[in-house]
């Protein structure tokens, strides 16, 4: 939870999904002078949900709402959970649009009602809590599984979305239409990674670098994490009077997207990446041989002093 940091909610293959106070393990590591491996601790979540009828993978806590949470699971159920008196009043009634596992879940950075997901049925579907018999728009645009999505904080009506075909998108969500759509609201459509899309995020917004809000980061299992920058585009003047300068034959490749800025390669099976919230242009992601810390090189950011 962004407001309080020290409370957690998990997924387990169990079908439950629970919320956990932390406070007394962070303190623990804090106070700590070794750091060393600490004795394995039994605690009990502040709640355990055991509605949903399957696991799941799609859980989101509100960036408005201080506990406010969503959690989405593999038969195509979004619960919506709201903080009460230390604990949380989960609704009986789930928000049912998808027709298949529903795979990621984002809350509005601006609007504390409107929430997106995205479904292994192929769809994006945006949302209203004050509205519970279907979504308030459908977009269809990717041609698979729709695997993860990503709200940008700063520019707040652009979505991204990654699909299990490799592609992934960029939404502009002023132009959908209520109902379903397909094609009005695409901003931006790449096929470069090969394999399925498992993580997307833009790149948060510091008061260093507002240019941020055009800068995403993808990682697929095609064991490539690549950063793209969508502010860009191929300038011909430019590369003239570049090739000028080099007195030689230089040529831009025309296999590669003028708007991919970085590839990170070395991992396996990656699965998530996010960008750190204070040190601009870093990223970590984590694959099934560990994790990686990285700061492209050709992102203009410095570490703090």
């Amino acid at each position: 939870m962004a407001q309080n940091p020290n409370i957690v909610a998990s997924w387990a293959d169990t079908g439950h999904v629970q919320v956990w106070d932390f406070s007394s393990h962070l303190n623990a590591l804090a106070e700590s002078e070794s750091h060393g491996a600490s004795a394995v601790s039994s605690q009990s979540p502040l709640v355990k949900f055991g509605g949903h009828k399957d696991e799941g993978y799609a859980i989101d806590w509100s960036p408005l709402e201080p506990g406010r949470l969503l959690s989405g699971d593999c038969k195509n159920c979004i619960y919506l959970w709201e903080p009460t008196s230390g604990t949380w009043n989960i609704d009986s009634n789930p928000f049912i649009g998808h027709t298949a596992s529903v795979e990621d879940l984002q809350w509005s950075p601006i609007d504390p009602f409107r929430f997106a997901s995205c479904s292994v049925d192929g769809t994006i579907a945006l949302w209203d809590t004050r509205e519970r018999n279907s979504p308030s728009s459908t977009i269809k645009t990717h041609k698979a599984d729709v695997n993860v999505i990503s709200w940008n904080k700063l520019a707040s009506n652009m979505l991204a979305s990654g699909s299990d075909d490799g592609t992934f998108c960029v939404h502009d969500i002023r132009f959908v239409k209520e109902g379903r759509d397909t094609t009005v609201d695409l901003v931006a459509y790449f096929e470069y990674h090969k394999h399925p899309i498992t993580s997307i995020e833009w790149s948060p917004p510091h008061a260093a670098s507002r240019e941020a809000s055009s800068i995403v980061a993808v990682s697929s299992s095609d064991n490539q994490l690549t950063i793209w920058d969508l502010s860009l585009e191929r300038d011909e003047e430019e590369e003239a009077e570049f090739k000028a300068k080099m007195k030689e034959q230089v040529n831009a490749p025309t296999d590669l997207p003028p708007q991919l800025l970085f590839v990170h390669q070395g991992q396996k099976d990656l699965k998530e990446l996010h960008w750190h919230p204070q040190i601009p242009g870093m990223v970590i992601s984590t694959a099934a041989d560990g994790f990686n810390i990285l700061m492209p090189s050709n992102i203009e950011n410095a570490l703090p002093a």
